[in-house]
């Protein structure tokens, strides 16, 4: 069975995030009641989940190194990590010291319930590693280069480990060529345990309802949804079965691919996509 190896401090797993930086990242989007860029609110999810991975690996004595996790912006002339503060030019980092090197930490409102069925306002803290960048045009095919040379070292290094997972979100056509032969390179990489997988996050400015994890093209829109489909993975069987106990359809052809994702969805995508078997 594919995507069942354990994963470890001494075996750990890693993730990267790939994160469209271009000019139409601006372009707003629907968040809860509001309206936000869509570069804030996929920045702001990507910090949430650095924040949710810390808790969920975190022991007496500290944040285990169960996960590196590399996150790269790609935008106007640049391809590389989107850290911010001490961890900036960093790619694959532990996530110990990403659980510690934040670049800041925010103070933000949040409603949570009142006990009586209402709503009170609460100040939460909230660290932020990345920051929302909009500028240029989507190098996607570039991003899926870089990721194959940090996916390739990695693969050498943990030779039996959990596959490395990739997450693309973008929100438009790649600007420097047709990404297929990237993403199929990226993906042609493997350890003992399965192919690397590659998902992939669209948020369209092409309007319609969102497709979750769909096991075909047929309702997408447009050309280049149906491209990213076709670059994304199966989910693994356990991937699987998480997207079907939070409602979504799936079959043995479900694959890790989200279009014209609202911020519920692009959570969902997160949640779903870095689910990894038991930690040790």
């Amino acid at each position: 069975m594919p995507y069942t190896a354990e994963i470890s401090r001494t075996n750990p797993g890693c993730f990267i995030f790939l994160v469209d930086q271009s000019a139409s990242m601006s372009d707003p989007m629907e968040s809860g009641e509001t309206t936000q860029p869509r570069a804030e609110v996929v920045a702001g999810a990507i910090n949430r989940l650095l924040t949710e991975l810390s808790v969920k690996c975190a022991k007496e004595e500290g944040v285990r190194d169960y996960f590196h996790v590399a996150v790269i912006g790609y935008g106007h002339q640049h391809v590389g990590s989107a850290y911010q503060g001490v961890l900036a030019g960093r790619d694959l980092v532990p996530l110990s010291e990403v659980a510690n090197n934040p670049a800041r930490v925010e103070s933000r409102t949040k409603k949570v319930p009142d006990g009586a069925g209402g709503l009170v306002e609460t100040t939460v803290q909230f660290p932020v590693w990345m920051d929302p960048v909009t500028n240029g045009g989507t190098p996607m095919t570039r991003a899926l280069g870089y990721a194959d040379t940090l996916v390739s070292n990695w693969v050498d290094a943990h030779p039996s480990g959990f596959p490395p997972i990739v997450l693309n979100l973008t929100d438009g056509e790649s600007t420097d060529g047709d990404p297929t032969s990237a993403a199929i390179g990226l993906a042609s990489h493997a350890t003992a345990d399965g192919p690397v997988l590659l998902f992939n996050l669209h948020v369209s400015g092409t309007g319609g309802a969102p497709i979750t994890f769909p096991d075909n093209e047929e309702q997408l829109p447009d050309t280049y949804a149906k491209l990213l489909f076709q670059m994304s993975s199966v989910l693994p069987s356990h991937m699987r079965s998480y997207a079907a106990s939070q409602g979504h359809r799936v079959s043995e052809t479900t694959r890790g691919f989200v279009y014209n994702a609202d911020i519920v969805s692009i959570v969902e995508f997160l949640d779903i996509g870095t689910r990894a078997t038991e930690l040790r």
